[in-house]
Formats: C-alpha cells, sequence, structure tokens
C-alpha cells in the first residue's frame, strides 16, 4: 500500500483530522445521548421524571422548568454540531479543537448512562457518572474561559452561542441524586449547604466575568427549584434570594467596569498669551515650531495691532 501523500505528523495535518473526528464523534454521541433520554423519560417504567418523584430531595428541581431547559441545552447543542460542520473562521476551529475537543462527546455518553442508570434506580453509579460529568465539563468551561473567550458578543456571537452556551448549561443543570426514598424534608442543612456552595460560585462567575449566559442559567436552575413544592426554608429562601441577587450582581458589576473605566484625557491647545510668548522666546526653537501656523498668526496680528496703537 503505497503512503499517504500527506504528513500526518504536520501540526495542521493533525489539527485537520482531529476537527474530522469530531465532526463525526459529537452528532453521533448528540444522537445517542437524546435517544437514550427519550426513551428512559417515555418508554420506561419508571422514567426519569417518575424516579425523581419517587425519591424527592429538597433540591430536586421542578419538573416543568427543568424540562425546558434540558430542551434549550438540546437545541444549543444542534446548533454546535451545525457550526461545527461549517464554521470557517480559524479561531472557531481552534475553540472546538483545543477548548472543547473530546470533552462534550465523552459528557453525552455519561448523560446517556447516566439516565440507564437513574431508571433502574443505581443510585450510587449514577452518582459516579454525574461527578466524572462535571469534571469534563469544569475542566471544558475553564479552558474555554481562558484561552478562547470571544472579546464580545460582537466579535463571534455563534461561538458565544453554541459552543459556551451550552456547556455552561449542561454544567449548571447537574443535580445530586437521593441515597434514601421519600426525603423531601428531610436533610435540609446538606441540601441548604448545596444550594448555598453553587450559587455563590456562580455569584463569583457572574460578577468577576459579566457573564450573561451563566446568569441566565444560574437563574433558571434557581427558578426550577424553588417553584417546586415541600421546600425546606433553608432552601427555599436561598433559591428565592440568588434568583434575585444573579441578574442584579451581573448588573452592577458592569456599571461598575464602565465608571470606572478611565477617561481619555483631552489635550486643550494653549491661550493666545502662551503661544505669542512660547513664539517670542525663539522663532526657531522647536516649541514655536510646535505651537505652528496659529502661533505664527496670533503674533502676527498682535504685533500689527500694536504698530498700529504705536
Amino acid at each position: 500500500m503505497e503512503s499517504l501523500p500527506l504528513d500526518p505528523s504536520h501540526p495542521a495535518v493533525r489539527d485537520y483530522l482531529h476537527l474530522i473526528r469530531l465532526q463525526v464523534l459529537t452528532p453521533l454521541s448528540l444522537v445517542i445521548n437524546m435517544a437514550t433520554v427519550l426513551v428512559c423519560t417515555v418508554i420506561a417504567a419508571p422514567g426519569i421524571g417518575d424516579v425523581a418523584s419517587l425519591h424527592p430531595t429538597p433540591i430536586t428541581p421542578a419538573k416543568m422548568p427543568i424540562a425546558v431547559y434540558a430542551v434549550l441545552i438540546y437545541v444549543a447543542q444542534i446548533g454546535y454540531c451545525l457550526l461545527l460542520v461549517t464554521a470557517r473562521k480559524p479561531a472557531t476551529k481552534q475553540t472546538f479543537l483545543k477548548g472543547v475537543g473530546l470533552a462534550l462527546v465523552l459528557a453525552n455518553w455519561a448523560v446517556a448512562f447516566w439516565a440507564i442508570a437513574w431508571v433502574m434506580q443505581a443510585f450510587l453509579l449514577s452518582t459516579i457518572l454525574l461527578a466524572v460529568l462535571l469534571l469534563l465539563l469544569a475542566y471544558a468551561n475553564l479552558v474555554l474561559a481562558v484561552y478562547h473567550e470571544p472579546a464580545s458578543w460582537k466579535e463571534r456571537p455563534l461561538d458565544l452561542l453554541f459552543i459556551h452556551a451550552p456547556l455552561k448549561f449542561i454544567m449548571l443543570h447537574l443535580t445530586y441524586p437521593p441515597s434514601q426514598p421519600n426525603e423531601a424534608m428531610r436533610h435540609a442543612l446538606p441540601s441548604a449547604i448545596v444550594m448555598l456552595s453553587t450559587n455563590i460560585v456562580s455569584l463569583l462567575v457572574i460578577v468577576a466575568r459579566q457573564d450573561l449566559v451563566w446568569c441566565i442559567g444560574a437563574v433558571w436552575v434557581a427558578v426550577s427549584i424553588w417553584v417546586g413544592r415541600w421546600r425546606a426554608v433553608g432552601v427555599w429562601v436561598p433559591a428565592l434570594a440568588f434568583t434575585v441577587l444573579h441578574p442584579v450582581a451581573l448588573v452592577a458589576s458592569a456599571l461598575y467596569l464602565r465608571l470606572r473605566k478611565p477617561k481619555q484625557p483631552i489635550a486643550l491647545p494653549p491661550d493666545e498669551e502662551e503661544q505669542v510668548r512660547l513664539f517670542s522666546l525663539d522663532p526657531r526653537s522647536p516649541s514655536s515650531l510646535f505651537c505652528g501656523t496659529e502661533t505664527l498668526t496670533s503674533y502676527t496680528v498682535g504685533r500689527a495691532n500694536a504698530e498700529t496703537r504705536g
């Protein structure tokens, strides 16, 4: 078999082959994820929502808001796959290759296996899968935030909408499975600690980066928790409070940076007396040349007026 005309060791060739692999594996993993979750929700008995109702926790989100949230995640991932195939900007391709890579592929597989473990009520296995999912998404979001964050929405809006947004929304969508059945009002203190810690981290991210996408996702998850029934006070109050605090913090941090931004000083030209004084020192000096035509004109007019009065 003859050797290939391309050198696989060349960086550009490696990136091209890696991009081709991502264009195949990412849509495939998304289809498997969607099919598995759909089967475990609609066909399986009990389904994902039924298991959550059978084993409620103080931080179990309400079904309808979190279902809409999940649908938006899948829509954004479909946009991600389309952008992955049609991307032409080098910066966008580098974001796919170096920023996300295989993390989203592995995350989709982890969600598919989690759905199976959840409907089988294998809560230990589902917790392990959620931990793996959290690590994958935390790594991808950190790399995107540090190395591949566009300067503004206007620079690469599709990247922010279909690359950054889905990964952040999936990470904020993670919930913790219960350990015992029918504990909706028990273990309120650990649930309150989880609620406070996750929302404080979200608040710090929003304030530090003025992250609109993170703010929307955090508010949506908080709303889906406090609108549910049978919430302990330690969970309901923080969820409601952070629903208000997240957008307020986003607006306040944006206004603070805007007001704190130093204004460009305005250089005012010297007045007429200063121009005449500088020119009278030495007509050939750099200061007189700096004054320019206006200085010479003012000086000439002044001398003509003096001679007329004399």
